[in-house]
């Protein structure tokens, strides 16, 4: 395990890398430099000492392997009661086009019980071949069965480029596999691409609150792995026509080797679906607090949409964190994204500027929420937003 140590011998208690590390991590205690819990290794402090008398011990690199030996692009179908995700489908579309750059094929993998159909399904949205493990012990996304399948399958067949959905099972199943497989993973992706000089992935996700775009690589390990957030890609047309081949395996465990048991699901009361909504009509600082969403609700209703939210409205708490659209909430992609009140911070942006149209509402009209508005108003919210649902209403015949 990677260690930072301090030679105190060599400290001159300078305070250099005090100033310089951007985690609070190092503190001057009787004059000597001392690390803190907080580090996280980046070596920023190791680079500025001026008496060298700060060591990144990293453990010895683990044998290089055979990448020549990995090929092709893999891609987890989610499904639940033995209907897929459409977050699956969406990552099938971007996986072909990854596959066809590399030249390579397209491979999904189908888990659960009952799920031929889904087999046959994702070869019409574009893959080349799956591999089906349909039995009882699969009809629940557990982590144990599953990672177990799947880890055995990429050992055997060494794909280049695995791909799931950053859904709550794909986040806890790509961590289990990666894990296991000592590769490395890039949780909640916003892009995927191929860099087109070393052919590696890039992977790239907002860093620091959605401050910056990181692009990440994983050269030396293999597969390269990331989580794809929902609603960032298109979903594919499908080809009904479109032929591939079906590979059954067999179950990797018995029903008694598994630790857990899935009781029941409960649907949560007034559970939010913003990531399947078409239109969604979302509210921020603007609305001033909780009584400035009913004018929001109504031309929800009106159009038989979803209500969203900012951050900062989620923050102040005048609405529940499940409508929270951004990059620490939702990513959504509908058809019509009305933005009431929000100044457009990149966060926000983040989770809705691929919305097919994008309609601004803000008294501001320096607000960044305007440079990716299809159509903008200047106006104070409480004005415009019952006046466009009156006259909605009347077209509707609402």
């Amino acid at each position: 395990m990677a260690e930072l140590r301090i030679l105190k011998d060599e400290c001159t208690g300078c305070g250099l890398c005090v100033d310089v590390c951007p985690f609070d991590a190092l503190e001057l205690v009787d004059g000597i430099a001392e690390v803190n819990e907080k580090c996280n290794l980046c070596g920023a402090c190791v680079d500025e000492c001026p008496t060298e008398a700060i060591v990144l011990e990293r453990p010895e690199a683990a044998e290089e392997i055979d990448l020549s030996a990995y090929q092709g692009v893999w891609v987890w179908v989610e499904q639940f009661n033995g209907q897929a995700s459409s977050i699956s489908w969406e990552m099938m579309g971007q996986g072909r086009k990854i596959a066809d750059q590399l030249g390579m094929n397209l491979t999904a993998c189908v888990l659960g019980n009952s799920v031929r159909s889904t087999a046959q399904e994702a070869i019409h949205y574009g893959a080349d071949r799956v591999f089906l493990l349909d039995d009882q012990t699969l009809a629940d996304v557990r982590t144990e069965p599953y990672a177990r399948a799947l880890v055995d399958l990429v050992r055997e067949h060494k794909p280049e480029i695995f791909l799931l959905g950053a859904s709550a099972r794909g986040r806890d199943l790509a961590g289990a596999i990666a894990t296991e497989l000592h590769t490395g993973l890039t949780a909640d992706c916003t892009g995927l691409d191929i860099d087109p000089e070393t052919r590696l992935l890039r992977q790239t996700r907002p860093a620091f609150g959605g401050n910056i775009m990181a692009t990440i690589l994983c050269p030396n390990h293999r597969p390269q792995m990331a989580t794809v957030r929902h609603r960032v890609f298109e979903v594919p047309d499908p080809n009904p026509s479109r032929e591939g081949q079906i590979i059954e395996i067999p179950a990797p465990m018995t029903e008694e080797e598994i630790a857990n048991k899935v009781v029941d699901f409960l649907k949560e009361e007034g559970e939010v679906n913003l990531a399947d909504a078409n239109i969604i009509v979302s509210g921020g600082r603007g609305v001033g607090g909780p009584d400035g969403f009913a004018p929001i609700r109504e031309l929800a209703e009106v159009l038989g949409g979803a209500v969203g939210a900012s951050r900062a409205a989620v923050d102040a708490g005048w609405i529940p964190y499940a409508h929270q659209v951004g990059q620490t909430g939702r990513t959504v992609r509908p058809d019509i994204y009305i933005a009431c009140g929000i100044s457009g911070a990149i966060q926000h942006l983040a989770g809705m500027q691929t919305s097919k149209v994008i309609v601004a509402i803000n008294k501001d009209p320096e607000a960044p929420i305007f440079g990716v508005a299809t159509y903008g108003i200047v106006g104070n919210l409480f004005d415009v937003v019952p006046a466009l649902t009156e006259h909605l209403r009347k077209k509707l015949n609402k």
